[in-house]
């Protein structure tokens, strides 16, 4: 028997320390998901609650073969995605008691990251799922296949069109420069 699922095994028997352990042991991934994902630490926080409900209810239902890693992942990424469309219905609340002027010195690697940080929030919504997972946490091809429900060519073909629009937007900020052009083979008839 895996870890994994001696671990669900306590925890489906009611035992509060392993569901203490579950937690603890997924809640930094399923947090750091969520906050990139939704872009606000506020809702981050009310869906990470919302995954471990989710996670417990179904536990039984966790095929005991597969990871558990992924399956939670999986289970917080859809969470993501019912807030968002809940979200795109409702009016979003203002909240600049938070915010406070930055008086650090201005530093391009840090224009960089917030370029970089609003790039990857416009990405589609899959584009960005695949990108967070793979380049932010660390996931493999297979992980964020079983994560997102697709096969593993298709993660490869949403993460190579997220890291091009990517780069495409900070060209056109002027935050890297633009590829040189190729050599070009002559036209027939052209010299070279």
């Amino acid at each position: 028997m895996t870890a994994d699922a001696a671990l669900v095994r306590r925890c489906l028997t009611g035992d509060p320390a392993s569901c203490r352990e579950l937690v603890v042991r997924f809640q930094t991934d399923v947090f750091a998901v969520c906050q990139r994902l939704l872009s606000h630490a506020h809702d981050a926080e009310d869906v990470t609650q919302e995954v471990f409900l989710r996670v417990f209810r179904s536990l039984s239902r966790w095929d005991h073969t597969r990871p558990l890693r992924p399956w939670v992942l999986t289970i917080a990424v859809n969470r993501c995605r019912t807030w968002i469309s809940r979200r795109a219905t409702r009016p979003e609340l203002a909240d600049y008691l938070h915010e406070t002027p930055d008086h650090r010195p201005a530093d391009d690697s840090v224009e960089m990251r917030t370029e970089i940080r609003a790039a990857v929030d416009a990405l589609r919504d899959e584009y960005r799922e695949v990108f967070v997972l793979f380049h932010e946490h660390g996931q493999s091809y297979e992980e964020i296949g079983a994560v997102v429900g697709r096969p593993v060519g298709t993660v490869k073909t949403w993460l190579h069109r997220a890291r091009l629009e990517l780069m495409e937007r900070l060209r056109t900020r002027g935050l890297v420069a633009d590829e040189p052009a190729a050599d070009k083979p002559p036209i027939r008839g052209e010299r070279p």
